[in-house]
């Protein structure tokens, strides 16, 4: 197969004609309770009237899915280099035949026009998760890659993609599309349609991005018109798949983003019902920070004799370029403590802070900026307007405080933030790892400080074993708390009741309630030195608050 240039032929023209809809709104979709199988709740229902195609009496039209073309540099790889390559990136592989890993961009077999845009973005080399799974996906494997994230993984899916599909017939009028990528979140759905911006055009694909919380119009406009590309939430592409607005037929391409959290949000019956409009002999690629055996079954269900990338170990761990500090304290002493730190921090440090619950985090952000910090908030119930420019004003600075719920804790990709606070211990470890995960990214050194209350005892095992295999200083405090997570009773205040705030549901709004963080006085936090705050309110006053 040739990959050529352009695959529209000469000219300037779009063959689409008229101004690209590129939707840059999203949501994370969160209708209705359950467990990691939907549950009750609105959430549940969707899809249910969605019928799965019998696709052995529908004679599918044949494609091509694989591109790999080994270079010769690699051809001459032995298999000590093999090893080596795939030891300095912490790279170990399941299933067979493994293609062997790239060390440059030149030695991927993308065609030239890839190849110029990887060029323009000013990358060095691969990383660990593209140096074994572009050429795996390039084989027109399926591919599960598991890797932390900020580990390289849009473009670990997105390039093959952009290659699968210029390989294809081109689409007609009513066809859906011939990509499509799921994520759990808005917030990694617009991520991964700026990759998709940035990569996209050289090919004049056309794609969109579909999501709650926004008015469907112009995403329905987009989807009617045709795209190659769709990267959606699960409800909104749900929404609509059942009224007809598109539909899956064409799509030979899927791939399952961040599929963990995907489940631990409740969207496996969606996700289910999707799937089974797909063709079965499409290449999907799953990937996951985690390794559970939630995400083992669901890949057995969907993806067929897979090759799998696994950077790093499988258990869970926290990355070790992040200093882990855990502060063991009264409920009610928290605040003043965020404060004390705050007021130790250079002006003009980015800095994220998560709470347990939306109403937590309005509190908490209106407590500073009442002390002259320019902070803002981002959660579920934020209008996609005010999400989107909060995140803007946080990227460039001009708001250097974001507090958040876990709604932000994954697919934020912030390049320069190196502090992070858990104000609000979450419901599960596993969002502990994700949350501090937004820092440290890109080989960079990043410090997370968490506030860890007795209301937190029960998670105390795991993190004390996240925090040792990661060669983090274990508080004395904290050793108090062992062994509560098997119904022990090993110390610690015991006039504090556990009751349900321990519960299963890792999808539950973490329980801090509205009190806790009434005003002290404005003096009281503003400790003289070089570093204390950014300074009097009013250069952050005004606003959206």
């Amino acid at each position: 197969m040739s990959y050529g240039g352009d695959r529209y032929g000469g000219g300037g023209g779009d063959r689409y004609g008229g101004d690209r809809s590129y939707d840059r709104y999203s949501r994370a979709d969160r209708r209705g309770g359950g467990g990691s199988r939907g549950g009750g709740g609105r959430r549940g229902g969707l899809g249910a009237s969605l019928r799965a195609p019998d696709w052995s009496r529908i004679q599918l039209a044949p494609f091509q899915k694989n591109f790999y073309r080994e270079h010769p540099e690699v051809t001459q790889f032995t298999e000590t280099d093999v090893k080596d390559i795939r030891k300095s990136y912490d790279i170990t592989t399941v299933g067979t035949p493994i293609p062997k890993p790239i060390r440059t961009f030149e030695q991927s077999s993308f065609p030239a026009y890839v190849l110029n845009e990887i060029k323009k973005a000013g990358f060095e080399k691969p990383s660990a998760i593209q140096s074994q799974g572009w050429p795996m996906a390039l084989s027109g494997r399926d591919v599960i890659g598991v890797a932390k994230t900020g580990s390289g993984k849009t473009l670990g899916f997105l390039l093959p993609a952009i290659v699968h599909i210029n390989a294809q017939p081109l689409l007609k009028p009513g066809d859906g599309p011939i990509a499509l990528i799921l994520s759990p979140t808005r917030e990694l759905a617009n991520q991964t349609l700026g990759e998709t911006d940035k990569f996209g055009r050289s090919s004049r694909l056309k794609y969109t991005c579909v999501y709650g919380g926004v008015p469907k119009g112009g995403q329905a406009r987009d989807l009617r018109n045709g795209v190659e590309i769709c990267i959606a939430t699960p409800g909104r592409l749900i929404d609509f798949l059942e009224s007809g607005t598109t539909n899956l037929r064409r799509v030979t391409y899927l791939v399952l983003d961040e599929a963990d959290r995907m489940l631990d949000m409740g969207f496996e019956p969606q996700m289910r019902a999707i799937v089974g409009q797909i063709r079965p002999d499409r290449q999907t690629l799953l990937f996951s920070a985690t390794w559970p055996k939630s995400i083992v079954r669901l890949a057995s269900d969907f993806l067929n004799n897979p090759l799998q990338v696994n950077v790093g170990s499988l258990d869970l761990h926290a990355n070790k370029d992040i200093t882990q500090i855990i502060e063991v304290c009264e409920e009610y002493d928290k605040r003043r403590l965020l404060m004390k730190h705050m007021a130790q921090q250079p002006r003009g440090l980015k800095i994220l802070i998560f709470t347990g619950t939306k109403r937590g985090a309005d509190q908490l952000t209106r407590t500073l900026r009442d002390d002259g910090y320019g902070a803002r908030a981002i959660h579920g119930d934020k209008s996609q307007q005010d999400r989107d420019w909060t995140l803007a004003e946080f990227k460039s600075g001009k708001s250097p405080i974001m507090v958040a719920t876990d709604v932000a804790s994954r697919g934020l990709d912030v390049r320069d933030l190196s502090l992070v606070f858990n104000f609000d211990f979450p419901q599960a470890v596993e969002d502990y790892i994700h949350r501090i995960g937004r820092t440290g990214r890109a080989g960079k050194k990043g410090t997370a400080i968490t506030f860890f209350t007795a209301k937190d005892a029960k998670k105390a095992d795991e993190l004390i074993k996240i925090l040792t295999e990661a060669k983090q200083q274990v508080p004395k405090e904290l050793l108090r708390y062992q062994g509560y997570s098997r119904g022990g009773k090993r110390g610690g205040p015991s006039r504090y009741s556990y009751g349900s705030s321990f519960g299963g549901s890792r999808g539950g709004s973490g329980g801090y309630g509205g009190g806790g963080y009434s005003r002290a006085s404005s003096g009281g936090y503003s400790s003289g030195g070089s570093g204390s705050g950014y300074g009097g309110g009013g250069s952050y006053g005004g606003g959206r608050y």
